[in-house]
């Protein structure tokens, strides 16, 4: 028995210290553009079911941040490396009377995709592309999805740098989950995130140095390096700034 108990000791130490072995990473925020964010805010809290957080610029669903750059964005998200987040929603032909009620931009009405949910698209006033769907499942912010010409590629550079749970949405679509959370790939060529109305995605690490340094050895681009940054609270973070396939921003987030 001790020597069973030493083996998994031992094995679990590798894994925690071998380099390019994959560790899972809290997905932490999606950030957003819009030149009054104040309004971005509210409107998120309004009509998708996020809840107010202790600083001005952010809201908050189930674990995960969306966070407002108070810029006018270059174009809106479809096309980018990041084309669109997806949110789910109980009932949602009810949800979309709510939004037309609400004046909110209906993009595509919602459809039965046979064997996955019921699916709809809406846009957000400063060009974020939203699909909204129908899954029991998993209510709350549903999934990222990102585009990439080689989907799988993209799906197995996220896995070995932040870990995730592989798995099949429904059985049907690929993807990785990070606390409920599905990050999907898109099949399709795309530009650079940046300047977008979703300008980039963030995970969040307890040591961004050493994450840093990890992430470089792995060959990974860093457009930013680590530095702090004090929120308008008083909170210091640190932050850096990397760059995923197909010109997805991603942000390392300490705090």
């Amino acid at each position: 028995m001790k020597n069973r108990r030493f083996g998994l000791a031992a094995f679990v130490a590798i894994l925690v210290v071998l380099p390019g072995v994959a560790r899972a990473a809290d997905y932490h925020h999606v950030h957003l553009s819009s030149p009054n964010v104040p309004e971005a805010v509210q409107w998120y809290i309004a009509n998708m079911g996020c809840t107010a957080m202790n600083r001005p610029d952010a809201c908050q669903i189930g674990t995960t941040q969306l966070i407002f750059a108070n810029r006018k964005p270059d174009a809106g998200s479809e096309g980018s490396g990041v084309d669109h987040i997806g949110f789910s929603f109980a009932d949602l032909t009810a949800k979309m009377g709510a939004f037309q009620a609400a004046g909110v931009k209906v993009v595509t009405q919602p459809r039965d995709v046979p064997g996955l949910f019921k699916v709809g698209f809406i846009e957000d006033p400063w060009g974020t592309r939203i699909e909204v769907v129908q899954d029991p499942e998993k209510l709350g912010l549903h999934h990222v999805h990102l585009r990439a010409p080689e989907p799988e590629t993209a799906l197995a550079w996220y896995k070995k740098m932040f870990g995730g749970e592989s798995g099949k949405l429904k059985d049907r679509i690929d993807g990785l989950r990070f606390k409920g959370v599905w990050l999907l790939v898109a099949k399709g060529d795309a530009t650079p995130s940046e300047g977008h109305a979703i300008d980039h995605i963030g995970w969040r690490t307890s040591n961004l140095a050493a994450r840093t340094s990890e992430l470089k050895g792995q060959s990974v681009k860093f457009t930013t390096e680590p530095r702090p940054l004090t929120l308008a609270s008083g909170t210091v973070v640190n932050f850096a700034y990397l760059e995923g396939p197909s010109g997805a921003k991603i942000e390392l987030v300490q705090r």
